[in-house]
């Protein structure tokens, strides 16, 4: 496995110190730790996916928690199975906690369970405020000759 050593890059910048904790993070996850399955995807500009194979679990087993730039997606089977004795158990049953990293003004905006399928809706809303703007510049108008327009010079010929 591959290592990254990012501590040049925490002298040398400022404030991204969260993003080098995400990416640390996803170098220490073994792939065998990410059940159940999901996918994350891109359905529009500003909309986003993630959609979870939770085979087996129902509605009232799964939970979705966001809490600032963190979702957490646990499940949890309840004991139903007790008195059935099985010759070959497949279908994965066990609890699990998976959490997504979300980026600042990302947030849920709904949640379905179909076909074994739970497909969570994530939108990217940036206040007004923080959204970038065209600035006017005010002041006095461009002195002459300083508009990168070539110079018109007269031709004044004198007759003979």
């Amino acid at each position: 496995m591959r290592t990254y050593d990012f501590a040049p890059l925490y002298r040398s910048t400022v404030g991204f110190d969260r993003l080098f904790s995400m990416l640390d993070q996803a170098a220490r996850v073994e792939p065998s730790t990410q059940w159940p399955p999901y996918d994350i995807e891109k359905v529009a500009e500003n909309a986003y996916r993630i959609t979870m194979a939770v085979a087996g679990f129902g509605l009232d087993e799964i939970e979705l928690t966001q809490h600032d730039t963190t979702l957490l997606v646990t499940g949890q089977k309840k004991d139903k199975d007790e008195e059935r004795a099985y010759l070959h158990r497949g279908i994965a049953a066990r609890a699990f906690r998976q959490t997504f990293n979300l980026a600042d003004h990302v947030r849920v905006t709904g949640a379905s369970l179909e076909n074994g399928l739970l497909a969570v809706d994530l939108k990217r809303e940036v206040p007004e405020a923080l959204k970038s703007r065209r600035i006017a510049i005010g002041g006095t108008q461009a002195a002459v000759g300083q508009d990168n327009a070539p110079a018109q010079v007269e031709n004044h010929a004198k007759a003979a």
